[in-house]
């Protein structure tokens, strides 16, 4: 499966889906121009994984900051993971950054993925 990595810009996260290294992580900003044609890409590879997933797939989201529509491709993003077996996501968040400890505890709730949270 071909490695999808999107280079972060000051608009766009970091997004790497690598999964012969078992690498699955979205970091950064996300306020692209166009949510949807953004994160279609993302969709449709964890669509492509969901068919062979590894055995286990801990995925990492680590996002200062995000837009309202990109809430609602992070909401798709998640859906999307529900089709993987042994799926665990990853929630961090600053330690001071309220806000986006409640999004991640808001999405945990909308979906039916393992949650874990973690400061840095």
């Amino acid at each position: 499966m071909e490695i999808l990595n999107l280079k972060g810009t000051e608009d766009t996260p970091t997004i790497l889906l690598d999964k012969k290294n078992g690498i699955f992580e979205i970091s950064g900003r996300s306020l692209p121009e166009d949510s949807a044609e953004f994160y279609t890409p993302v969709i449709e590879w964890i669509n492509a994984y969901a068919s062979d997933p590894n055995s286990s797939t801990e995925f990492a989201i680590k996002l200062e900051y995000f837009n309202t529509a990109s809430s609602k491709l992070i909401l798709d993003v998640l859906s999307a993971l529900e089709e993987v077996k042994g799926i665990k996501v990853f929630w961090y968040f600053h330690d001071d950054d309220e806000d986006m400890e409640e999004a991640g505890q808001e999405f945990s709730e909308l979906v039916e993925i393992p949650f874990e949270f973690k400061t840095y």
